[in-house]
């Protein structure tokens, strides 16, 4: 996460980025995510939304038809190795339910014991850090993950 996202697109433009996603909690151009979902669109990139836990989904849904992903934090953003939030699985169900062909991602405390919530929430995208990098099986962590996915989705 970052203060001001937009400071970020064109550098991440010219580094070869083809998706943008910034945080609705930041400090957007004339406070307005319209305004920052076009300037990405503009800079010719994919642009998702990312909401913090204590952020609720309302406030995000006058955008959804405008985007491409959503991020549902199911951690507090800041470090790894968190635990999974299952509260936050009705935010993910009611984005499926109004957006559903809309890529909905998770992160945070996701992993084999917490991958069937996300997904079966609506989730078709996951970040996982320490569930992978945590195991002496990364491989099968990573399987058993977008098993999980693809069992709902």
């Amino acid at each position: 996460m970052v203060t001001e996202p937009a400071k970020w697109i064109e550098p991440l433009k010219k580094a070869g980025a083809t998706s943008f996603t910034f945080h609705l909690e930041s400090v957007l151009p004339e406070n307005d995510p319209r305004v920052m979902i076009q300037r990405v669109r503009d800079a010719g990139m994919k642009v998702g939304i990312v909401i913090k836990p204590g952020t609720p989904v309302e406030e995000l849904l006058p955008y959804g038809g405008d985007l491409d992903m959503v991020l549902i934090m199911t951690v507090e953003p800041g470090f790894s190795g968190q635990e999974f939030m299952p509260d936050m699985m009705p935010k993910i169900k009611a984005l499926r339910q109004q957006f559903p062909d809309l890529t909905i991602q998770v992160d945070g405390g996701v992993g084999p014991k917490t991958i069937d919530a996300a997904a079966e929430a609506g989730a078709n995208a996951v970040v996982a850090a320490s569930a992978i990098f945590g195991s002496d099986d990364r491989k099968g962590v990573i399987e058993l993950l977008r098993a999980g996915v693809e069992k709902y989705n």
